[in-house]
């Protein structure tokens, strides 16, 4: 069997997910049955995670296997991004070892959380536009440090959810200034549902001075998500990156 990966990205505004869902349709379902079209054969994918309904990707990786060898993964990139809707896009794709896996081979992830107080045509989707007035970036970069040190993230987990463990590990947690706008950058090993857009929204109660950085620290150690301000809005979050072991890739034979 040959396995391969799909580097894509996405608007995730007219879909339920990453996930296939019953209620609605996902950027899975469509990737499936693009790929089933033009291979004309099922074509199951696994990502390499879980975006909710809204949230983008400028880069998701997810995995598929076929019996016979592709010879022209170009060729079906392009024959893929035809097929696709327009908020679909596929970067690349890539052979990997059979036993390789888009979610559980990765070695970090990292999300992006922007925001900005001006309203602007081309961002409308991507950028959540809120008040800064008063916001102390200080202060909340200076609570990010608990996220560095923290290892059990119950805080920020969505609640009855069927993962086994709500332990991550966090590399790197900050904000920073990119013009009118103010991103969060944030990488770890793994990420719990909704743990992103919870962390950013608690963060946002610390800019205001709703909370210090020591109350992040004590609500982050009581394991407890109802002590964590409410999650930020799903527009303003994507997925930027996935980073892999170089083991996991084979050569590309011209």
């Amino acid at each position: 069997m040959n396995r391969y990966f799909i580097y894509l990205a996405y608007s995730g505004t007219h879909y339920c997910g990453w996930q296939n869902q019953p209620n609605g349709v996902s950027v899975q379902q469509c990737l499936e049955t693009a790929l089933a079209t033009i291979l004309r054969q099922p074509s199951p994918v696994t990502g390499a995670g879980r975006t909710d309904a809204g949230v983008h990707a400028r880069c998701m990786v997810a995995h598929f296997d076929r019996e016979e060898p592709i010879a022209d993964l170009p060729l079906l990139t392009e024959k893929l991004n035809r097929l696709l809707p327009k908020d679909i896009a596929i970067d690349r794709m890539a052979p990997v070892r059979p036993d390789a896996h888009a979610r559980f081979d990765a070695l970090s992830r990292t999300y992006q959380y922007v925001i900005s107080d001006r309203k602007s045509p081309f961002e409308q989707e991507w950028v959540c536009r809120m008040s800064l007035k008063g916001m102390d970036f200080g202060r909340m970069n200076e609570a990010c440090l608990a996220l560095l040190e923290a290892r059990d993230f119950t805080s920020f987990s969505k609640l009855h959810t069927d993962v086994g463990t709500n332990l991550c590990r966090v590399s790197h947690a900050a904000w920073e200034r990119d013009g009118e706008r103010r991103v969060f950058t944030i990488r770890a090993d793994r990420f719990l549902r909704n743990m992103v857009r919870a962390i950013v929204g608690t963060l946002f109660e610390v800019g205001r001075g709703k909370r210090t950085a020591a109350d992040f620290r004590r609500l982050i150690e009581a394991g407890n998500r109802s002590l964590a301000g409410s999650s930020a809005p799903a527009k303003g979050l994507a997925l930027i990156d996935v980073v892999y072991p170089d083991s996991v890739f084979l050569p590309v034979l011209h």
